[in-house]
C-alpha cells in the first residue's frame, strides 16, 4: 500500500489517482469518471486557462455554475477517501478539515461571480482556492475544540 501522504498529494493532482495508488481500482475509476463529467461540463479547464491569464470576468461568463457546485465535495472527498485507505486520518475527527474545505470551497463557488477582496475580484478559480484556507483553519480547531471536550468528561 502506498504511503498516506503520497496518495493524498496524488489525490490532489486528480480525483481517483490516489484510490488506484490504494488498488481500488474500481472506485479510482468512477471517481476519474466524476471528475471529468463535472469538468467537461463545468467548463473547468477553459475556465482554469482564463483566470490563470487574469480574464476573471471571462472566466466568471465560461463558468457553468450548476455543474462546478458539484466539484468540491467530490474533489475532498476523493482526497479523504484516499488519504484513509492509506493508513492516514487515523486521530479523531481527522475528517473535519477535508469536510469543511469541502463547505468553504463550495461557498467561495457560489459567490465567486461577484465578491471581492480590497475592489478585486477572483472569480471562480482564486476565490474557492483561498477558501481552502478558512475550510483547514476551521476543521482544524473544531477537531480540537470537540477532542478536548469529548476528553474532558473522560478525565473527570
Amino acid at each position: 500500500m502506498a504511503n498516506s501522504k503520497e496518495v493524498l498529494l496524488w489525490s490532489i493532482a486528480l480525483p481517483g489517482f490516489g484510490q488506484f495508488l490504494n488498488g481500488k481500482l474500481i472506485k479510482g475509476i468512477v471517481f476519474v469518471f466524476l471528475e471529468f463529467l463535472i469538468n467537461v461540463n463545468a467548463n473547468f479547464n477553459v475556465v482554469i486557462i482564463s483566470s490563470f491569464h487574469g480574464e476573471i470576468e471571462k472566466a466568471i461568463a465560461q463558468t457553468d455554475y450548476l455543474w462546478l457546485m458539484f466539484y468540491p465535495c467530490l474533489y475532498f472527498f476523493a482526497m479523504w477517501d484516499a488519504f484513509k485507505d492509506a493508513g492516514g486520518g487515523n486521530r479523531k475527527y481527522s475528517y473535519l478539515p477535508f469536510v469543511f474545505c469541502a463547505f468553504f470551497v463550495t461557498v467561495g463557488c457560489i459567490y465567486s461571480s461577484t465578491f471581492k477582496i480590497f475592489g478585486f475580484l477572483f472569480g471562480p478559480i482564486w476565490l474557492p482556492i483561498l477558501c481552502v484556507i478558512p475550510g483547514i483553519w476551521i476543521g482544524l480547531l473544531l477537531m480540537k475544540i470537540i477532542k478536548k471536550a469529548i476528553e474532558k468528561p473522560e478525565s473527570q
